[in-house]
């Protein structure tokens, strides 16, 4: 999910000045503006029948107010592993807003696919694990696996996601001024100083799709969907996890993805915990169908 995890991770910093830092067979839920007025309409904080999920109504292809989004049916699948209802909460604004606006305030009690060990909250142990992938046309003799390519230095047009571990190591690469123009113009020139700004990861794909950037990098949950739906062959390919940058400094390329619930919510963390080994087949199958690379988890 763009939020706070592995997509956005280098940008915690300038987001916490901003005081911030997903069902077919679920029940859709509530809307953020429903949840925060005297409407009754979500499930209440306790129920032990429902799994309130934190959820953004609009941040493809992770969360859909139609259900239709990765994280939306793992969710619905965890839920059924706890023997509840999924009731999704949603929000209108972009998911890196949940734990601030919902889970802390108890408007929800979890958050599916966050980084395992954020620190804003309390995480179960890893579902899965994935990385960052270079996506790039099967047509094109560009099968770069690594950062350490130095292929990388000579391309054109190459697409990140804003604070992500790629804008990271252009940045110390030297390369990321000859892209800046471009990326922003994926934006419409929309600042990201001040306000979470993010290119979409359909958008991404699009652009090496038609031949505007010779390469993107996105965080794999984020990029497979359209990556497989693409009319025009794609090549993705996990990158390794050897990045760093000019003095020594590791970026990580890979990271384990958990449920989040409030740090002090130890008896739900450990019902999420016992119910995510009874999911995992069906969350594993979810995950292939969508076409993310899976890795063995660390944790």
């Amino acid at each position: 999910m763009l939020r706070v995890r592995s997509s956005v991770w280098f940008g915690v910093a300038a987001l916490a000045l901003l005081g911030v830092v997903n069902a077919s067979a679920a029940s859709l839920g509530v809307s953020g503006d429903a949840a925060n007025s005297s409407t009754p309409a979500a499930a209440p904080a306790g129920d032990p029948n429902a799994l309130r999920i934190c959820a953004a109504k609009n941040q493809p292809p992770l969360s859909l107010e139609d259900g239709s989004g990765l994280e939306n049916k793992i969710g619905v699948v965890l839920a059924d592993a706890m023997k509840r209802k999924a009731q999704f909460v949603w929000s209108e604004k972009p998911a890196i807003y949940l734990v601030r606006d919902y889970l802390d305030k108890n408007l929800c009690d979890v958050i599916i696919g966050l980084d395992t060990g954020d620190p804003r909250v309390a995480t179960s142990k890893p579902y899965y694990r994935t990385g960052y992938v270079f996506v790039t046309r099967a047509d094109r003799d560009l099968d770069v696996k690594s950062w350490n390519d130095a292929r990388l230095k000579k391309l054109g047009h190459i697409v990140v996601a804003f604070g992500s571990p790629g804008e990271v190591l252009m940045k110390d690469m030297g390369v990321y001024e000859d892209n800046m123009a471009y990326l922003y113009s994926l934006v419409n020139f929309k600042s990201a100083r001040n306000q979470y700004t993010q290119i979409d990861p359909n958008r991404m794909v699009g652009e090496v799709v038609n031949g505007a950037a010779e390469i993107a990098v996105g965080f794999a949950p984020d990029v497979a969907r359209y990556v497989k739906a693409s009319a025009v062959p794609l090549r993705m390919t996990l990158i390794e996890d050897d990045a760093a940058k000019s003095n020594g400094e590791k970026v990580p390329q890979r990271f384990d993805q958990s449920v989040a619930v409030r740090r002090d919510d130890k008896a739900l963390l450990a019902a999420v915990d016992a119910a995510l080994v009874a999911a995992r087949p069906k969350i594993e199958e979810i995950l292939k169908t969508e076409g993310v690379p899976l890795l063995p988890v660390t944790q």
